[in-house]
């Protein structure tokens, strides 16, 4: 099985994101395919090569006992966008592996929230780690939590049985 999704992420949303109910149906693929990823819930708002910008309504099944939206859901959040706005990026025959994530938390988190990131678009295939940063925002447009991921990328080697 290849792990090289950039191109199947830019096929199914370029067939679905205008349909009437597109965004949500590419969300809810996503989610089977990333099981953990779909249980928040979030939902593909835009994504293009080197950005994406999703959202989570907030809900009781992704809350704390503080009744604002749990640290892990953030991350989770966070992680899908810079996942997304790097994997629709990537050139043909590359594979993505989440090597290393952090999650600054600045306010309790309440309300829609917008997670988006902008990244530079990788020039080729070689191995490299790269970092990607997504900003994590309320309804009043306050960052409540910032992600930095790291990616480790490099040649998907999985259809090549003489690899590893």
């Amino acid at each position: 099985m290849s792990h090289s999704i950039g191109p199947a992420l830019r096929q199914r949303w370029q067939q679905l994101s205008a349909l009437p109910g597109g965004r949500w149906l590419f969300s809810r693929l996503l989610g089977q395919m990333a099981p953990y990823t779909g249980s928040i819930g979030a939902r593909v708002e835009v994504l293009k090569p080197g950005y994406c910008r999703v959202q989570l309504k907030d809900r009781r099944a992704v809350r704390n006992h503080l009744r604002s939206i749990h640290a892990i859901a953030l991350c989770n959040l966070g992680e899908m966008a810079t996942g997304l706005a790097l994997m629709n990026s990537l050139p043909d025959n590359t594979r993505g592996i989440l090597v290393n994530i952090c999650a600054d938390y600045h306010h309790k988190a309440r309300g829609t929230l917008q997670a988006e990131c902008h990244c530079e678009i990788p020039a080729d295939n070689r191995e490299q780690q790269y970092e990607v940063v997504a900003s994590v925002r309320d309804e009043s447009g306050e960052t409540v939590t910032t992600v930095t991921a790291s990616w480790l990328l490099g040649p998907d080697t999985s259809h090549n049985p003489d690899a590893n």
